[in-house]
């Protein structure tokens, strides 16, 4: 009797696990219907693939694949709109969640894009509100902590909902990939939610938001009513090419690039011209223009350093000093969230002052700069962070002196080596393009890390001219440099070795 009541049993879970498996494997127009915990979905359609939504023409047409919207509400202001994107056929079984820029406001559509024809089901988030700068942020307290980031959170709890429900089951290694804001997202995601996901890619991060605001705010001050103390292009030029001359062979090699910008002691003095105005020199003012780009604030409350842009960056400088992207954030910053006044102006602005209101104000809301990464390494998470050394619009000092407190806090290098590696462009600007290697697969690194257990002791960089690659080169784990080996061309990765300094 207990055999054929066993047998029974066994039949009914099975026929209950195939209906259920019906169900899940329904029409994308099913999850209609699914509920959610804190939102609803707004659309459930299929589409055929070809052109990504808000793009014209695509580098790669895209696979049919079911597309869901939905609005997420974890609170009475809250509206969070997100796409979860999950490939129609040969979906690999994973899902990778992608990062926006700036004060975000959009859908990342060709980050999605790029994560569905590798395979992965893929949401992104526009977290929280619509269009670009800040002004959604006055009086709106909530709206900041879902910028800040409970969006990111709340997605991925829902993405991994939807996909499960469709698919009949949960993803079986979860990604985020994000540059930029992107970036401080990344790290908001392992500092705060250890368990989100297995591995995180974390380029050119933002992590020190209100640093950054007070860096850019503070040269465009000094810069707004003073012309004659403006950099030209060709002044920029000018310093970059003296800059590369004063520091390429810092690392025993003269290949057009600074491998360790942080060690370069430049000083702009050597370009003063001793009298008129030349084409082949700097007016004082100038010059000390360059040394305040240059130069490291210090939060005046708790005596932490905010980097400036270091040497080799100087291509992507504007006449304002940093770039136009990092100057309109960093004055939305201040006049939305700091002193929620429209009208504030960037005369008024005081860097001890109101770099240390600014940090206060935040709460560890936008910042990222926890470096308790051990639940997260605890969990088995897998962090792989990248920058360039000539980022012209997020210091790469952030990184290093994160990279710094990580490993103070944790107790040395061998305590996090083996779950977070921060790899250093030479040459390359933010999140990409510059005279470096700066193509590379970092998805393909983190693949290998999180599901076979090979971490990146190197990753494979190219650079190209007008299509063509003229360079490879490693990316090492900081603090190494990627080291000529003597002999074979300096533009083949094969001829450099990864070794410390």
């Amino acid at each position: 009797m207990r055999i054929v009541v066993g047998g029974l049993c066994a039949v009914v879970l099975a026929w209950v696990a195939s209906l259920q498996t019906v169900a899940a494997g329904g029409s994308c127009a099913d999850l209609a219907a699914l509920a959610l915990s804190n939102g609803k979905i707004t659309r459930a359609e299929t589409v055929d693939g070809g052109t990504p939504p808000g793009q014209r023409s695509p580098s790669k047409p895209l696979p049919a694949f079911c597309r869901v919207a939905a609005t997420l509400t974890p609170s009475s202001d809250s509206d969070i709109k997100v796409e979860v994107w999950i490939p129609a056929a040969n979906w690999n079984g994973k899902y990778q969640a992608v990062g926006n820029g700036a004060f975000n406001g959009t859908i990342s559509y060709p980050a999605m894009a790029t994560a569905l024809t590798r395979g992965y089901a893929t949401s992104s988030t526009d977290t929280g509100h619509v269009g670009g700068g800040a002004t959604w942020a006055a009086g709106h307290p909530e709206k900041v902590v879902d910028f800040g980031w409970r969006a990111v959170h709340e997605m991925a709890i829902a993405s991994k909902k939807i996909i499960a429900s469709h698919t009949g089951s949960a993803p079986t290694v979860s990604y985020w990939n994000g540059c930029s804001a992107g970036g401080r997202q990344a790290m908001k995601e392992a500092q705060r939610f250890p368990e989100d996901f297995n591995g995180i890619i974390a380029g050119a991060p933002g992590l020190d938001w209100t640093g950054r605001a007070a860096q850019a705010v503070r040269i465009a001050k000094t810069l707004e009513h003073n012309e004659a103390a403006r950099l030209s292009s060709t002044d920029a030029r000018l310093l970059h090419r003296a800059v590369v001359n004063a520091c390429d062979a810092g690392d025993g090699l003269k290949d057009g690039l600074i491998s360790d910008p942080a060690k370069c002691k430049f000083d702009p003095g050597v370009l003063q011209c001793n009298g008129s105005e030349q084409s082949d020199c700097l007016t004082p003012a100038r010059v000390e223009t360059a040394r305040l780009i240059y130069s490291a604030g210090v939060n005046a409350s708790t005596g932490r350093e905010v980097g400036g842009l270091l040497p080799g960056s100087e291509l992507g400088w504007t006449d304002l000093g940093w770039t136009e992207s990092a100057r309109s954030t960093g004055l939305d910053q201040f006049r939305f969230l700091v002193f929620n006044d429209p009208a504030w102006d960037i005369q008024k602005f005081n860097f001890d002052r109101d770099l240390a209101r600014a940090e206060e104000a935040d709460r560890d809301t936008l910042n990222a700069l926890d470096p308790n990464l051990k639940p997260f390494i605890d969990h088995g998470g897998k962090l792989i962070q990248f920058h360039g050394w000539a980022d012209p619009q997020i210091s790469p000092a952030n990184s290093t002196q994160y990279y710094a407190r990580v490993v103070d806090a944790l107790g040395g290098v061998p305590k996090v080596h083996g779950s977070y590696r921060l790899f250093m462009a030479p040459g390359m600007g933010h999140c990409g393009g510059g005279e470096g290697p700066n193509t590379f697969d970092m998805v393909a690194a983190l693949e290998q890390w999180v599901e076979h257990g090979k971490a990146p002791d190197q990753i494979p960089a190219s650079h190209s001219t007008n299509g063509a690659v003229d360079r490879t080169r490693p990316l090492c784990p900081y603090p190494q440099l990627a080291m000529y080996k003597g002999a074979g061309s300096i533009d083949d990765a094969a001829s450099f070795v990864c070794r410390g300094r």
